[in-house]
C-alpha cells in the first residue's frame, strides 16, 4: 500500500505536462522528503496551515496548486511566515509538489474542467492564452441559462457570494469561457471568442465596468474557491492509480 516520490512525480509529469507552461514559478516538486509514499494530502494553497494538517495527519507528500516559490517573490530567506510554511515540511521529511498553470489547463482535472462539469458545461475546449498556452476551458450549455440563475448556481456550488458584472442579468448565457483565480482582465478573451460570459476568481475595479460595457457577463467566485475542484480532480485521480490513502486539507479563505 504504497508508491514512491520517483512514481507519484512521473505520474503527474505524464498527466499534467509542465513542461508545456511557461509558469510563474516552478512546477514539480519543491521540498524533497521521504521516498516511500503510504498517504498523501492535497491543498489548494502551500500555507502554515496546510503544512500543519499535513504534519498533524502523518501524510508522506502534500500535492497543492499553489506551491511555495514564485519569480515575483525573488530570493526569499527562509524566516518568518515563510520559514513557518517551509520547516514543518522540511523537519518532517514531507515532499511538496506544485502545480500550477498545469492544473489550471488541463482537460480533466484542472480548476476550470472541474468547474465546468459542475455547472452543466460538459464539451468543453481549450480556452485563453499565457505566452502561447491554453490556461483554462470554454463550452457552451445545452440549455441557456440567465446570468442571475448562474450567479445563484455558482453560489451553491462554491458556498460563497459570487460577483456578478452583467450587461442585463435576466439575459440567457449559452456560451462561457472559464479561467479561475486571478484571470480577471482575461475576460477580454471572452469577448474576442463571441462569448456570453466568462467566469473567473478576481474582478477589479476597472474589469466590473468594461466587461459589463463590453456585453460580457462577468463572474468573479474568489481565487481560493474557484481552484478548490481542481485539486480535488487530482486526489481522485491519484486515488484511482495508486493504492495510498489520500486527505483533502480545506481550508478557509474568502479571497
Amino acid at each position: 500500500m504504497k508508491t514512491s516520490r520517483q512514481e507519484l512525480q512521473q505520474f503527474f509529469n505524464q498527466l499534467l505536462s509542465p513542461e508545456e507552461f511557461s509558469d510563474y514559478g516552478p512546477n514539480g516538486l519543491q521540498i524533497e522528503g521521504k521516498e516511500k509514499i503510504y498517504k498523501v494530502a492535497f491543498a489548494v494553497s502551500a500555507t502554515m496551515d496546510s503544512a500543519r494538517q499535513a504534519v498533524e495527519n502523518n501524510a508522506d507528500a502534500l500535492i497543492v496548486h499553489h506551491g511555495l516559490f514564485w519569480k515575483f517573490h525573488g530570493t526569499r530567506a527562509l524566516t518568518g511566515s515563510f520559514a513557518k510554511r517551509v520547516f514543518p515540511l522540511v523537519k518532517n521529511d514531507i515532499n511538496l509538489f506544485g502545480y500550477h498553470l498545469p492544473l489550471d489547463a488541463h482537460e480533466t482535472v484542472g480548476n476550470a474542467a472541474s468547474l465546468a462539469s459542475l455547472i452543466g458545461v460538459e464539451k468543453h475546449l481549450p480556452f485563453g492564452d499565457y505566452k502561447g498556452s491554453p490556461t483554462g476551458r470554454k463550452g457552451t450549455f445545452d440549455t441557456p441559462i440567465s446570468a442571475k440563475e448562474l450567479k445563484i448556481k455558482l453560489s451553491k456550488i462554491l458556498n460563497k457570494d459570487i460577483l456578478l458584472s452583467s450587461p442585463d442579468e435576466d439575459k440567457l448565457i449559452k456560451s462561457v469561457g472559464i479561467i479561475t483565480g486571478g484571470a480577471n482582465s482575461d475576460w477580454y478573451l471572452a469577448m474576442k471568442d463571441g462569448l456570453d460570459a466568462y467566469i473567473t476568481g478576481e474582478m477589479s475595479e476597472h474589469d466590473w465596468h468594461e466587461s459589463k460595457e463590453a456585453g460580457v457577463h462577468m463572474f468573479a467566485c474568489g481565487h481560493h474557491a474557484s481552484e478548490k475542484f481542481g485539486i480535488q480532480s487530482l486526489m481522485k485521480q491519484v486515488q484511482e492509480t495508486y493504492d495510498v490513502e489520500c486527505i483533502y486539507i480545506d481550508s478557509s479563505n474568502p479571497a
